[in-house]
């Protein structure tokens, strides 16, 4: 039985919610499932977590959220989100082109035609469905115009998470500007969402070959004396490497090295295509990387062949999940994620006594916490921490029998299980529908802008397959 525990400075008198009667996966250091425990919530903190029947004495008339039968987790984390330029487009881009046409065919017009309203929108879309999938909090990957539209979306969802104002200074390169213009634009939106908050500010470059040394420098500079953290994508293919290599005579870790970019503040996207120096590099400067193993495998880029994140993990580095674009890894469901590291993991060295979905479960709760800096605030169900936590139905098919927990979420279910979600003690998502947003409007919403950037933007349109008028 898991032992109730007291938040640190002094507790609420009384809880003003109670997650009731579920199986609860605290994740907590013993990693304990609490079979009919429940969850008092007070404020936005964890309060207590203990046995059904002695919370609802301690605490008797405190207004329930019925678990019964469910199966309650800590709210799951997407380590690496694009909120712009892909959700009004999504199944849009094509997924038979070649390496770089999506970018310079699609995903620059994209971002070249959103206004604030579109932006407005389709980081709320994706908000939206993140936390339908069970993730109380995102990591946003960055964006152009924005990043204060996106925040908005944040807020209203009532999802908790990151914003970055994407910056990159190659001259001719599209958005470009100056490294010292764009670290200004960085200091200002992470003054304006300082750390802690419900939203918050990070350093946030593009990465691959798209910034200077002056401004991959002054962008750690600025992470480490702000306190924010930093993200930026780096070698999900090979191409990374023969940039870095030819323009450096380094691979690009190892210059990221050079140059003290690397650190517990870095959050590297991707980072599949890695050698050994580059491996133990992150290891030693404790590097967090976020793993998206569904983009990798729509576009090709070759995890299969080059990527080495469960040996990352297994060697004790700082590894989380995400799940990338809306035409990448196309759907924001961490569960599916999870699955599929698990089972790469496997087969990539024919060996399945490793990583399976116990490990794949961390990465998507407290693992993944402490790979984005979280981990004293959420990623497990523990007195004093947010209450941020996901209830499981375990009502259809692939929950029956029931089974071991962390099997039955990692290999069986995914994100069309969960029932309800809870951010920071609010109830966002009730019976599978978000109530933070009308989703009828948001649907209709996003149809019509849809239509309008797609033609606007002048990106090609065009299906595989005839698509006619039904007569």
């Amino acid at each position: 039985m898991v032992s109730e525990q007291e938040p640190s400075g002094p507790p609420p008198e009384r809880p003003d919610l109670l997650v009731t009667g579920g199986d609860v996966v605290t994740m907590n250091a013993r990693r304990e499932i609490l079979a009919g425990g429940a969850v008092a919530v007070a404020g936005e903190r964890v309060l207590a977590v203990g046995a059904t029947s002695a919370l609802r004495e301690r605490w008797p008339g405190t207004p329930e959220l019925s678990a019964d039968g469910c199966v309650v987790t800590p709210g799951l984390v997407n380590a690496h989100q694009h909120h712009t330029g892909d959700p009004l487009a999504r199944a849009r881009i094509p997924d038979d082109l070649p390496p770089g046409a999506s970018v310079d065919s699609w995903a620059i017009p994209l971002h070249r035609a959103h206004t604030g309203a579109d932006d407005t929108l389709s980081a709320l879309l994706t908000c939206v469905e993140n936390l339908r999938n069970g993730v109380t909090t995102v990591v946003e990957a960055g964006t152009v115009a924005h990043p204060h539209r996106v925040a908005d979306a944040l807020r209203t969802a009532g999802i908790r998470g990151t914003v970055g104002a994407w910056g990159w200074d190659v001259p001719g390169a599209p958005f470009a500007a100056p490294a010292p213009q764009v670290l200004e634009r960085l200091r200002a939106l992470v003054e304006t969402y300082p750390a802690g908050g419900r939203v918050e500010g990070w350093v946030t470059l593009v990465g691959h070959g798209l910034a200077s040394d002056e401004l991959l420098a002054g962008a750690a500079d600025l992470a480490r004396t702000t306190g924010a953290p930093m993200t930026m994508h780096m070698s999900p293919s090979a191409a990374d490497p023969a940039h870095y290599l030819e323009a450096t005579g380094r691979r690009p870790v190892l210059h990221l090295a050079g140059l003290g970019v690397l650190g517990p503040h870095l959050l590297l996207a991707h980072a599949v295509w890695l050698d050994d120096a580059e491996i133990d590099a992150l290891l030693t400067s404790s590097t967090a990387v976020a793993y998206c193993p569904w983009a990798y495998l729509r576009l090709g880029q070759g995890v299969t062949r080059a990527g080495r994140h469960a040996e990352l993990f297994e060697r004790g580095g700082r590894l989380a999940l995400g799940t990338d674009a809306q035409n990448a890894g196309d759907s924001c469901d961490i569960l599916k994620a999870a699955a599929l590291a698990a089972g790469l993991a496997k087969d990539m060295r024919a060996d399945p006594t490793r990583f399976g979905a116990a490990e794949a479960l961390e990465l998507a709760t407290i693992r993944g916490a402490e790979a984005v800096g979280m981990a004293d605030r959420i990623g497990s169900l523990e007195p004093g921490k947010y209450a941020d936590l996901v209830v499981h139905a375990t009502t259809g098919p692939e929950w029956t029998p029931r089974g071991d927990i962390a099997h039955q979420l990692v290999w069986s279910a995914d994100g069309r299980s969960v029932r309800d979600v809870v951010v920071g003690g609010r109830v966002v998502v009730r019976d599978h529908r978000c109530v933070t947003v009308d989703e009828a409007e948001l649907r209709a919403d996003a149809a019509r802008a849809a239509a309008d950037l797609l033609h606007r933007s002048g990106v090609p349109v065009r299906s595989r397959w005839p698509v006619i008028a039904a007569r």
